[in-house]
């Protein structure tokens, strides 16, 4: 029996990853195993954009090699992750008259209210491609529907989308790094969308909360509310802002300035004071982003659940309390639920894993040259979107 396997690939400013989960069968049913993971410097980044395809490609397969090893498998196909400061979201509404004589909504009912919203939505498609489109509620009659409207009766109904969407160029570049890597891109997901899959809980996304990445050069947000994710946004600002000033503040190299902000280099020549005056300054505007974006879309001082922060930047001692200053919500850094030994040591990894685990609703099988089709995965990721609806 073929296994079947599915890698996740995240490729950060700083670093790519690779996670291999394998579907196994245990006495109480099927369950999940990492079987390989592999991380590299990333060469060739900048802001999230690809700027070198060799040099990304390069990196990718280092990380490639190191969970082929350990997993003893070959990676043939993955998943990848879309990030960078282009991903950006539209909101659209769309209608449809419902179309059975007997006025039972059906799923092609469903569908042509999306093509109305994705029609509404298209001048801002230009030049860019459509990574996701996640239903955020449907009505009937002007009544809302609590889930999918599937079997509900009337005479029109009216759906509202979340359109996630990035530039086509960054999108290729991206996918061409890794197929040069030998990885053929089954199909992509944004980054905030893969990390919240792993990083949150259901209670966190019923109540409401805003899960923050904190990257190298960007940082990405995702909000959800009602268990719903009613926004993607990614914001030119991430943790190196802080090593940068550190360097010309103290006249040192980028490294010795990065083991100043990690508290790895101290003493009389690195005042405490100057140093954490500098990195609060620097993650304020971080925050102000994500405060002003909140504020935006009507969702500042409305998040029970608060923020939780992953990615590289979010584990400096004085993030989770600037964050509850800035934001006045709850915060604190995020964790993934994953067995011990999978050699995952915190959620910078949350990306990678989250993409492999969404795989495996595909099928990527070891050893058969059967693969799914792309409506097949289509469907699938349209099905993996409609859980969000309350």
């Amino acid at each position: 029996m073929a296994r079947r396997i599915s890698t996740g690939i995240d490729i950060g400013t700083y670093q790519t990853k690779v996670v291999m989960v394998e579907e196994v069968q245990g006495t109480d049913g099927p369950g999940l195993r990492v079987i390989g993971t592999g991380v590299s410097d990333t060469a060739g980044m900048r802001q999230g954009y690809v700027v070198d395809v060799d040099d990304v490609a390069e990196s990718v397969r280092k990380a490639k090699r190191q969970a082929e090893q350990m997993a003893r498998v070959n990676i043939r196909s993955g998943f990848l992750a879309i990030g960078g400061i282009s991903l950006d979201e539209t909101r659209a509404s769309g209608t449809a008259i419902i179309s059975r004589a007997d006025a039972e909504v059906t799923e092609l009912d469903i569908e042509k209210a999306q093509d109305s919203a994705r029609q509404a939505a298209s001048p801002a498609f230009l030049n860019r491609r459509i990574l996701h489109e996640i239903p955020l509620g449907y009505s009937v009659d002007g009544v809302k529907s609590l889930g999918e409207p599937v079997g509900m009766k009337g005479t029109r109904l009216e759906a509202e989308f979340l359109f996630v969407t990035c530039l086509e160029s960054h999108v290729d570049a991206l996918t061409n790094a890794v197929e040069n890597a030998d990885i053929e891109v089954v199909d992509c997901m944004a980054s905030p969308l893969a990390g919240s899959y792993v990083t949150l809980a259901k209670d966190q996304k019923m109540k409401g909360c805003v899960l923050a990445n904190i990257g190298a050069e960007t940082t990405s947000i995702v909000v959800y509310d009602e268990g719903v994710p009613v926004s993607v946004k990614v914001f030119p600002v991430g943790s190196s802002n802080i090593t940068d000033e550190l360097a010309l503040a103290f006249r040192v190299s980028l490294e010795d300035a990065e083991r100043i902000k990690l508290g790895r280099l101290s003493g009389a020549m690195y005042p405490k004071k100057k140093v954490d005056d500098i990195a609060l300054s620097k993650s304020k505007m971080m925050f102000d982003y994500i405060d002003k974006h909140l504020k935006a879309i009507g969702k500042r001082g409305a998040l029970p659940a608060g923020v939780i922060l992953s990615g590289g930047g979010a584990g400096q001692s004085s993030m989770v309390d600037i964050a509850k200053a800035q934001l006045a919500l709850p915060a604190r850094v995020a964790d993934i639920r994953v067995a011990a030994d999978a050699k995952m040591k915190d959620a910078t990894w949350a990306i990678a894993y989250g993409l492999s685990l969404w795989g495996l609703t595909g099928e990527t099988r070891v050893g058969s040259s059967q693969k799914a089709s792309f409506k097949e995965m289509k469907g699938s990721l349209s099905r993996f979107f409609r859980q969000f609806l309350p």
